[in-house]
This record gives C-alpha cells, sequence and structure tokens, in this order.
C-alpha cells in the first residue's frame, strides 16, 4: 500500500512539471539595430500574457520564453506583426512570412506594417530590396507606417528579402 502511495505521488507531481513546462524558442536574424529596435521587439513580446523577451542587439537574436507552445506562438506573431522577423529554433513554433504576397510580378506594391524607426531601419529597407530582380523604387521612411515598392518584381520576392533582413510586412491595398 505504502509503494502505491508513493507511485501515485511520483506520477501527480511529475504531472504537475510536465503542465507547467516552461517553452523557450530563440529567433535568430531579427533586425535589431537600435535601442528602439529592442524596446519595439521586446513590447511586441510582452505584450502577449504569459510572454517574456531576452533580446540580444548584437547577436540580432530574441529569446522567448512562455508557459506553454501555443503562448510562446501568439508572442512570435505579435513579434511579425510589430514588423520584424526571424528564424525560431523550435520547429514546433511557425514564424509566418507570406505576408499576402503573390509570385506574380506586379509594378506598384504597398507594404504595411515594416519596422522603421529610424534612418538605420530605412537603409536595412533599402538594400534588402534593392537586391530584388526589377525594383526601381520605394518610399520607405523614418517612422512610416506604409510604402510603397515599384518596378516591376515579384511581391513574394520583396518579403523575401525583407525576412533576410530580417524585417516583415504586410502587402496592402
Amino acid at each position: 500500500m505504502k509503494n502505491l502511495l508513493t507511485l501515485a505521488t511520483l506520477v501527480i507531481a511529475t504531472a504537475t512539471l510536465t503542465a507547467h513546462a516552461e517553452t523557450s524558442v530563440k529567433l535568430t536574424g531579427v533586425h535589431l539595430c537600435c535601442g528602439n529596435c529592442v524596446k519595439g521587439a521586446d513590447k511586441a513580446v510582452t505584450s502577449v500574457t504569459g510572454a517574456t523577451s531576452d533580446t540580444d542587439k548584437d547577436a540580432r537574436t530574441i529569446t522567448i520564453k512562455a508557459a506553454d507552445t501555443a503562448t510562446a506562438q501568439k508572442a512570435v506573431d505579435a513579434l511579425v506583426a510589430a514588423g520584424y522577423f526571424g528564424v525560431a529554433s523550435d520547429s514546433q513554433i511557425k514564424v509566418k512570412a507570406h505576408a499576402g504576397a503573390k509570385k506574380a510580378n506586379v509594378q506598384s506594391l504597398k507594404l504595411n506594417g515594416v519596422h522603421l524607426c529610424c534612418a538605420k531601419c530605412v537603409t536595412a529597407v533599402n538594400d534588402a530590396i534593392s537586391k530584388v530582380d526589377g525594383v526601381k523604387a520605394n518610399t520607405a521612411a523614418k517612422g512610416a507606417e506604409s510604402f510603397e515598392v515599384t518596378g516591376d518584381f515579384s511581391p513574394k520576392d520583396v518579403i523575401g528579402a525583407l525576412n533576410k533582413a530580417g524585417l516583415t510586412g504586410k502587402v496592402g491595398k
């Protein structure tokens, strides 16, 4: 009887510890050029109840800790919604990159929600999308909530270039 009671106690303790296991995901390659980028990223992550962030500007990483995978996913989604992008260390966490972009070429594309807090952010955007075949110009500016890209290019390629630079946005109308 004593062995059965001990076994039951161990099972309950293990179940309790498993239920409270913390999830941690590290995002690499995130655009974090200045203190305002770091503040913006941290604010996005911590806007999700139960999520915390540890941001390393120099390494371009953000480690998100949360009570469970669902909360960590919500925190990553909030980070992406704030215009940041990175590669997740946990395959269960999806960093959604498509942003409504199609492959077919367009002559003009409006992008919303790309993180543009300073001149370095604008430079990162300019450098990234200028490498996309067919892009002629863009109107990205410090503090802008949206900007336009012009030329004859694939929107999917523009989003991909932004993602490589640690940024993202959504295709506007």
